[in-house]
């Protein structure tokens, strides 16, 4: 990960977390290369909010140190340090901006009808999530409770069929495979975010595990969107990549049609070529494209203020599942094992439908970079039982 120069924070030994950058396989501090307050408290937000002019400068600073060796003495190894959340989440907004995972969805609980709602091509969907329950990766998962749909009664059944339904913990766990964007400084009240100031906001770029309790969300989902089936647990990568490190990655979006709205109009380089890879207990199950969103990062944001909402510091949006157009490309088991009824075949021979208590789910992606492809890092959680 040198040439992506990702930021952290981390923890040695009796000292508190404090910010750190990775260099090969080394953690520095960031107070061992820039003599400012901010660099030695406990997440990045302080660095984050000073704006993209200060970022540049650090980066390129860091990246004189990594050059010339001068790390050293200051860095820590990989292995000897703790890594926590890199930042203070504020608000969390989770999108649904793939085209192939939402006309999957629609296929696999409205067959027969339109596997998209009509304003799906006109913005962004998204709905905000919950930011206390956003965990580092690493943290395992609790197997949540709670409201499941009731059975179907038999056909012949005497009498009226129940609607009551049971509880208990989730039958359909699953991941989703996605990408998020952290904001580094914020906007005013009733001030929209345009497409053009995307990297003027956004600090950096990390992966993203949004659990879903698929039963959960099914039942209360009806009529409005995630709660419970989603709350529970949010998995994100203790590694933020800056805007800067992808200036190699940005390529031409999807094409959309029709033409969105003139404030989501979005011309010119605006999709990242990410590769991302999804294992169950180690064995590769998917490889989702990020290239092949139907909307863009800036897009989302641009949506996601265009009624004067504000954005702070450590607020975050993700981008939905990530999936692509053949069928190991799908981001999450709901599509690859088309909602339970095809299991999927693991390289060792196991079956999974949705995830069993003990499997551990890790995400990891890619991107090109000036010297070869460069790494996001990993996101990883295991499932425990409730």
């Amino acid at each position: 990960m040198t040439d992506a120069l990702p930021y952290c924070v981390f923890s040695d030994g009796d000292r508190p977390p404090r910010p750190g950058v990775r260099i090969g396989d080394s953690v520095l501090p960031l107070s061992a290369a820039v003599d400012d307050p901010v660099m030695a408290t406990a997440s990045l937000n302080g660095f984050m909010a000073q704006g993209r002019a200060r970022w540049a400068e650090v980066r390129a600073r860091i990246a004189d140190f990594a050059g010339a060796g001068r790390q050293l003495a200051a860095a820590r190894p990989l292995s000897d340090v703790r890594l926590h959340l890199p930042f203070l989440v504020g608000d969390y907004v989770d999108f649904y901006a793939s085209e192939h995972h939402a006309s999957n969805v629609g296929r696999i609980f409205r067959p027969g009808a339109a596997p998209l709602t009509p304003n799906w091509k006109h913005m962004p969907i998204g709905y905000h999530g919950r930011s206390g329950t956003v965990v580092v990766s690493g943290t395992r998962v609790r197997r949540p409770n709670g409201q499941r749909k009731a059975k179907s009664e038999p056909a012949g059944t005497a009498g009226p069929a129940s609607t009551a339904p049971s509880f208990g913990p989730s039958r359909r766990m699953d991941f989703e495979a996605e990408v998020g964007f952290v904001i580094g400084t914020g906007s005013e009240l009733g001030t929209p975010v345009s497409v053009a100031d995307f990297a003027e906001h956004v600090f950096g770029v990390f992966l993203v595990n949004d659990w879903s309790a698929r039963d959960l969300q099914a039942w209360e989902s009806q009529p409005l969107g995630p709660f419970l089936g989603k709350s529970f647990a949010t998995s994100i990568s203790p590694w933020v990549v800056p805007l800067d490190a992808l200036s190699a990655a940005w390529t031409e979006p999807s094409p959309q049609d029709p033409p969105p709205l003139p404030y989501l109009a979005d011309p010119g380089k605006s999709g990242l070529e990410l590769a991302l890879e999804v294992r169950i207990n180690g064995q590769l199950v998917s490889s989702p494209p990020f290239a092949s969103m139907y909307w863009t990062p800036a897009q989302m944001l641009a949506h996601m203020t265009v009624n004067g909402a504000s954005i702070r510091t450590g607020d975050f949006f993700a981008s939905g599942t990530v999936s692509g157009p053949e069928p190991g490309q799908r981001g999450c088991l709901l599509e690859l094992s088309w909602g339970g009824e095809t299991p999927v075949v693991l390289p060792d021979g196991l079956e999974r439908t949705f995830l069993e208590d003990g499997d551990e789910v890790s995400i990891a992606a890619t991107a090109p970079g000036a010297g070869g492809r460069l790494s996001l890092g990993e996101v990883t959680g295991r499932l425990v039982a409730s």
